[in-house]
């Protein structure tokens, strides 16, 4: 499949995340999306970076830090290919993605490489579908690992806005965004409950048909001078 995109990407490694979830759709398996993909990509490697609008999307998957002291490798790392794949899926039914996995978190963006007005509105669907598909998946996973389910909640955090997408360092190269929505959509990420959702007041105006009913509260996040109003979705 990869090799039918021509992506001039160096996928390998955590960059080749984002494509694991092409196989588990119909959509993806079109000729005109992955020309759309490799068009896209390309122009970002002829730029080096891109300028971008965009919503960014953390999930955090809560209590693995505990529990990889106290469960083998392979149990862990059973552990994280679910959850990876898990997240993966839910993201590319949205047109999300996966850019990152880190530890025990993933990074998505929506409105790259696949646009569409709606990339808030997505995003935040996209964090309901993996919580929805973590739920049916953890109580598993806490049976076959002999752990109570409430230890493997995970919190999201979304926000959206102007962002720079593209190859960034020298010795080491990595193809990701950066910019203060990145920043921002981390930090409501840490700062959100297991299985809780935290949304920028950004992302709420942009998304509020899915945010009915939502409320706002002032939260501290690390690096912030001043509180940052969340939404929990």
């Amino acid at each position: 499949m990869l090799q039918q995109m021509h992506l001039p990407v160096p996928l390998r490694g955590m960059l080749s995340v984002p494509f694991r979830g092409i196989r588990h759709s119909s959509k993806q398996d079109e000729p005109e999306y992955l020309h759309h993909l490799r068009v896209m990509f390309t122009r970002v490697m002829k730029a080096r970076k891109v300028s971008v609008d965009a919503t960014v999307l953390f999930a955090d998957l809560r209590g693995y830090t505990g529990l990889s002291q106290s469960l083998s490798p392979d149990a862990i790392s059973g552990l994280l290919d679910t959850f990876y794949d898990e997240c993966a899926n839910a993201i590319w039914a949205y047109d999300g993605l996966l850019n990152k996995t880190i530890g025990d978190a993933v990074m998505a963006i929506f409105n790259f490489p696949i646009r569409g007005e709606d990339h808030a509105n997505r995003a935040v669907r996209a964090a309901r579908e993996i919580q929805k598909r973590w739920a049916s998946e953890r109580e598993t996973l806490a049976r076959t690992l002999g752990v109570d389910g409430s230890e493997l909640g995970v919190g999201i955090g979304i926000h959206c806005g102007e962002l720079s997408f593209g190859e960034f360092g020298r010795s080491h190269r990595d193809l990701t965004a950066i910019g203060t929505v990145v920043n921002t959509a981390s930090r409501a990420q840490t700062v959100a409950d297991a299985d809780q959702i935290l949304v920028t007041a950004e992302v709420y105006r942009r998304a509020r048909s899915d945010l009915p009913g939502c409320q706002a509260k002032a939260y501290r996040l690390k690096g912030f001078e001043a509180p940052i109003e969340l939404y929990a979705a």
